[in-house]
């Protein structure tokens, strides 16, 4: 209840004081929340953030992804330029980042109303010459800058690599024509074009709310919330395992929406329905209506407006500045709050303000709870940056709101820690991270997929492709299984540190059915490194133990050799090796045909004989197995120890290939992507480093970026870096560390599982002599996360050259399609799917693409290679039957001869004599 004592400076009558403090506590009542409504909007803001992260966007909480994986760790170095649009202010930063030290210098520029509420040109053509004039006060017109642009409005965002921004509405008052639905981000660039006076590279997009969280967070590593609460109102959080992609991602909640769908409807007053009416988006922000600087001025002169209309206030007297909407300002309630006088207006003033804090007081007891929870934690310590004029400027909203957070979350210990710079140092910070030497290299995957299809054409085309660094190698296969396959096959598979033998029995009785038996065998490095004729004969060696344990040494079946090493081949049973890759080095077998050197083996040993009908890449044996499963499958893919692709091409753009009619499986052979040095803007010193140290400096570059057999090494190689600036283990390096090959690309999957990755780290890393921090853990871990990120990127942009080149071969505005994929890296990595699928279908939106897992290996891709070469063979010989009877031997020739000059010899000597006979007169 209220005191009558608030009134004693009224000189009026005791009874009167009573009435009006009953009056004006019943018209303040529906403000004052109780514990049990609070706890209502708590579950219902958090029944909001979990539909939103499930819903995508579609529901009154956007919970919009920012792409911000981290949060600042003090390494961040350079100058930045910092745009700040958010409120009636645009503020343009330089920052310059020096060891846990920022300098800053900032203008600030009024955005007039007629602006805000004008064309998308007018905005963004004024921004541009804000930005301008600040460049020209810096002296540093000329300078190309990598800038962060704080935009502070909902906007969708695809990648962090991908820096655009599409706005979902205007909030706060703006109402810009032709901007909702378009990238804010182009449009700025846009503005700068015509302006032609600067240029500027734009590094990241952020909401004023990641910014403050970002600016906070380079003071306290412990901050990983931002609030805004100021013109409007909105948070920011670092959520855990986000579309498993990595470990966390900030996420912009737009909690401001919350209500939209009628959930708030039981605490909102008349006065909040008569701003909500008047507003320029009726029927949305509605929490920010209840809440932000914009509307609380508006709802106490509504409130006002309704005592004074009671009698109850400035003697009953209605003027008209009272009427005029806007007049009554936020920053009264601020400066009216700390005065004595005017008790009822404070009444009312206080009454609206503390009712905004506890509101966002239980929004954010809502998501502290929810981190909590995701981290299965008993207790939280978590600090939250905040910015925002009503935060800072108002005598209790920052004590109320910390006192209703504590209350509805009491298992948490929330700091409060406000912004001393506002959230365009944040946008400059995220630059920065997003320039730093790990999420720097991240490429342009749109720029990687262009020069992969330039790169396919050069390499089909007989001019260009001795100088293509893809050599697109004919394998002479040209159809995949159509369900007739039938009969009893061998397949060979070498292609890695073990050599694997099978026997593919497919037979029909009701249905297809293939059968499988394999045997794997080791190959020694000394074998995988010594000469031509050792390995044949291992081979052989090997093949001839397996005839005899399956009891068909005295069979001559059908055999499909996968040999995965780059061949060049004129047809399907005859490859020439062009160079070794994955560590092979066997001397006397590039450039010659390892069929006739397998052939050879055999024969040597002469105890069993082998048809060997096809050699068969591993990428193409993948393709073929997938086939057999999936009559759409038309690309195959490893990604393991080493990577490769190949693809069905229409045979008339294949040049180095006669005949028009058709399609032929081509072998890209993309590990060496980049050999030509296409790449070389993308890679690393640590890239360059791996290259230095392989068997074969300058080859295979692409291949070294992405697979297996690298991966683990560019960690360590990152590590070692990190420890010598003295960012992990205290500085510390072990001799474990230092050796070459310790950090094994299986421990990289190991460390990004999703529930026992930090476990797993620690681990490892103490194998490794060392004695991790948690923080440490984290770090590696990001470290492995950036890595194999990087390789899915670089995949997904190579399978999408790919695929658009299917497309327009079809001529189809919708490519159907199915990848066939194979490999450890792909199989094991816990996130390495689900990333390279999203980032192709983010590339290539208008394909529908199926990717299925070889689940037999290319050992039956060879089989059926085999089996369908067998296939069209005895097609061949039972046409030839058919046909067999037009077929003439030499000597029915030579017979036919021996007729035909008979009757000439007729034709010339005996029918003259009868003509001149009956045309000689008598």
């Amino acid at each position: 209840m209220c005191h009558h004592n608030r009134f004693l400076l009224l000189n009026v009558a005791k009874s009167d004081i009573i009435s009006l403090v009953f009056q004006v506590d019943e018209t303040l009542c529906p403000f004052k929340l109780s514990q049990e409504q609070l706890q209502l909007v708590k579950a219902r803001m958090r029944a909001g953030l979990e539909a939103g992260l499930k819903t995508k966007g579609s529901s009154a909480i956007k919970m919009l992804p920012s792409y911000v994986y981290r949060t600042p760790d003090g390494t961040e170095h350079g100058k930045y330029l910092a745009l700040d649009l958010g409120g009636t202010n645009f503020r343009a930063m330089m920052v310059n980042f020096k060891r846990q030290n920022a300098r800053l210098y900032h203008k600030i520029y009024t955005i007039p109303l007629e602006i805000m509420q004008g064309t998308g040109e007018e905005l963004f053509d004024h921004i541009a010459q804000c930005v301008s004039d600040f460049l020209d006060y810096m002296g540093m017109k000329n300078a190309h800058l990598p800038a962060g642009f704080t935009f502070s409005f909902p906007c969708e965002q695809t990648a962090i690599d991908t820096v655009s921004g599409t706005l979902v509405s205007w909030t706060k008052g703006y109402k810009a024509t032709d901007c909702e639905g378009h990238d804010v981000v182009s449009m700025l660039r846009e503005a700068i074009k015509r302006r032609n006076e600067f240029d500027l590279d734009i590094v990241a997009v952020v909401n004023d709310t990641v910014g403050t969280m970002m600016s906070c967070a380079y003071e306290d590593p412990q901050c990983e919330i931002g609030l805004i609460a100021g013109t409007g109102t909105n948070v920011c959080y670092m959520e855990e395992e986000v579309d498993a992609e990595l470990s966390k991602m900030c996420i912009n909640t737009e909690w401001g929406g919350l209500g939209d769908d009628g959930s708030l409807d039981d605490i909102i007053t008349p006065y909040d329905m008569e701003v909500n009416q008047n507003s320029i988006n009726p029927g949305r922000q509605r929490f920010e209506k209840l809440t932000s600087g914009m509307y609380l001025g508006e709802i106490v002169r509504q409130v006002l407006l309704d005592l004074t209309r009671g009698g109850l206030l400035f003697r009953g007297h209605v003027t008209e500045t009272l009427k005029t909407p806007g007049i009554f300002e936020t920053k009264y309630l601020s400066q009216i709050e700390r005065w004595e006088k005017l008790i009822i207006v404070k009444e009312v003033c206080g009454a609206v303000s503390r009712r905004a804090a506890q509101l966002c007081g239980a929004g954010m007891a809502a998501v502290v709870d929810k981190i909590r929870e995701n981290r299965g934690l008993d207790h939280l310590n978590i600090t939250v940056g905040v910015d925002g004029a009503l935060y800072k400027l108002h005598p209790h909203f920052s004590r109320v709101l910390k006192d209703t957070t504590e209350v509805l979350a009491p298992q948490c210990n929330v700091t409060f820690l406000p912004s001393e710079e506002g959230s365009g140092k944040g946008a400059a910070l995220i630059s920065a991270v997003a320039r730093q030497i790990l999420v720097s290299e991240l490429p342009s995957n749109h720029l990687a997929v262009t020069r992969r299809t330039r790169e396919l054409a050069k390499g089909l085309g007989r001019d260009t492709n001795p100088t293509a660094a893809l050599k697109m190698l004919p394998t002479f296969v040209r159809s995949i299984p159509d369900g007739s396959e039938k009969g009893d096959f061998i397949a060979l598979d070498l292609g890695g540190s073990n050599f694997r033998i099978l026997r593919v029995k497919v037979s029909h009785e009701k249905k297809q059915t293939v059968q499988m038996e394999s045997q794997i065998y080791d190959t020694p490095e000394d074998i995988i490194h010594g000469s031509g004729t050792r390995l044949f004969d291992h081979v052989a060696e090997c093949l001839g133990d397996f005839m005899e344990k399956q009891n068909i040494k005295d069979k001559k079946l059908p055999v499909g050799f996968t040999f995965s090493f780059p061949c060049q081949q004129t047809k399907l049973d005859e490859g020439f090796l062009i160079t070794w890759t994955k560590r092979f080095k066997a001397g006397g077998v590039e450039g010659m045909d390892v069929v006739k050197l397998l052939n050879k083996a055999i024969k040597k040993r002469g105890d069993y004989d082998a048809d060997i009908m096809a050699v068969v890449n591993d990428t193409v044996g993948t393709m073929m197995t997938c086939g057999f499963d999936d009559q759409r499958c038309e690309v195959g893919i490893i990604i393991g120890t080493g990577t490769n692709a190949c693809y069905m091409e229409e045979l008339r753009n294949i040049d180095l290939v006669e005949g028009d009619e058709g399609r032929m499986c081509v072998n890209t052979e993309w590990g060496a992507f980049g050999d030509d040095g296409r790449l070389e803007d993308i890679r690393t010193e640590f890239d360059r480093e791996i290259d230095r140290g392989s068997i074969n400096p300058g080859k295979q570059l692409f291949e070294k970026m992405v697979s297996g057999m690298y991966m683990g090494e560019l960690v360590r190689l990152i590590l070692v870096k990190m420890a010598r600036e003295g960012l992990v283990f205290e500085g510390r390096i072990t001799p474990e560390l230092l050796t070459k090959g310790k950090f094994e690309t299986k421990h990289i999957s190991a460390i990004e599982k999703s529930k026992e990755g930090l476990s797993k780290a620690r681990e490892i890393l103490t194998r490794l002599g060392v004695e991790p921090s948690t923080d440490d853990c984290i770090a590696v871990q990001h470290v492995c996360t950036v890595v194999s990120f990087r390789s899915a990127n670089l995949i997904a942009a190579a399978l999408a050259g790919i695929l658009m080149r299917l497309k327009e071969n079809k001529g189809v505005a919708r490519l159907r399609t199915t990848v066939g994929i194979d490999g450890s890296l792909y199989k094991m990595h816990p996130q390495y799917a689900r990333r390279l699928h999203k980032a192709v279908r983010r590339l290539v939106p208008d394909t529908d693409v199926r990717f299925l897992l070889s689940e037999s290996g290319s050992g039956k891709g060879a089989a059926m290679v085999t089996a369908v070469a067998y296939r069209l063979a005895e097609h061949s010989r039972q046409i030839a039957q058919i046909l067999s009877e037009f077929r003439l031997t030499t000597e029915q020739l030579l017979e036919v001869r021996k007729l035909s000059q008979w009757c000439v010899c007729v034709c010339v000597c005996v029918f003259p004599c009868v003509l001149c006979h009956y045309l000689t007169p008598s």
